[in-house]
């Protein structure tokens, strides 16, 4: 059930602020914490505040790292600003809640710090409504032990023996230490269950010795 102040349709931007960082994955109904100190994202969050509290957090395409401007993939998320404080050193700390994603259709000549994009909402309004994603749970619960000990990552099974089963699928995708093209499939899955079914597989596959996370910065 959407928020007070969660989006609908008819709010959705027609121009968004974007933070492109690799490795950093927002999914709708997600929670992101972000430190922000480069000038160009400070820029970026005043514009955010003064125009719905909206950013566009997106993937460098892989290996183009975050410096300059990258190339951008094709499909990000949108988060609204929940939190945000100024720190007597100059930062911002901010949160933002995920709302939807978006495809890039262009972005038009930078005329400040930070870059703005054309989203097109069409493929993604369903983000916009919770749903159940369908899952193994006792498989997913399975994979995960493993994992967690080839990771070093404490967990309380019992909390994700008991989780909503979207929060739980969620929150994994976000903090786990996938690759970051891991993450932007994960991102791109069409609905809650299809990632459900794409996490499972890569949690699987890195218990067992698969691919190493690519050195994310949060």
């Amino acid at each position: 059930m959407p928020g007070p102040f969660d989006p609908g349709i008819e709010d959705l931007p027609t121009r968004l602020a974007v933070f492109p960082l690799t490795g950093v994955l927002l999914l709708p109904r997600g929670r992101l914490p972000l430190n922000i100190f480069e000038p160009r994202y400070l820029a970026m969050t005043r514009y955010a505040l003064g125009h719905g509290g909206m950013i566009g957090m997106i993937q460098p395409v892989d290996g183009a790292g975050d410096a300059g401007d990258p190339p951008l993939y094709r499909t990000g998320c949108m988060g609204r600003i929940t939190e945000w404080r100024e720190t007597d050193d100059g930062r911002y700390l901010i949160s933002l809640l995920g709302c939807a994603r978006f495809d890039v259709i262009a972005e038009p000549p930078r005329e400040d710090l930070f870059r703005l994009v054309v989203p097109d909402w069409s493929r993604w309004h369903g983000d916009l409504v919770e749903s159940e994603p369908s899952f193994d749970r006792d498989r997913l619960t399975g994979a995960l032990k493993p994992y967690f000990r080839r990771h070093g990552i404490s967990a309380d099974m019992n909390a994700i023996a008991s989780a909503p089963a979207e929060r739980l699928i969620t929150s994994l995708a976000m903090l786990c230490p996938f690759a970051s093209s891991e993450k932007q499939a994960l991102l791109e899955a069409a609905d809650g269950t299809a990632r459900a079914k794409l996490l499972i597989a890569l949690i699987e596959m890195a218990a067992i010795g698969g691919s190493e996370p690519d050195g994310a910065r949060h």
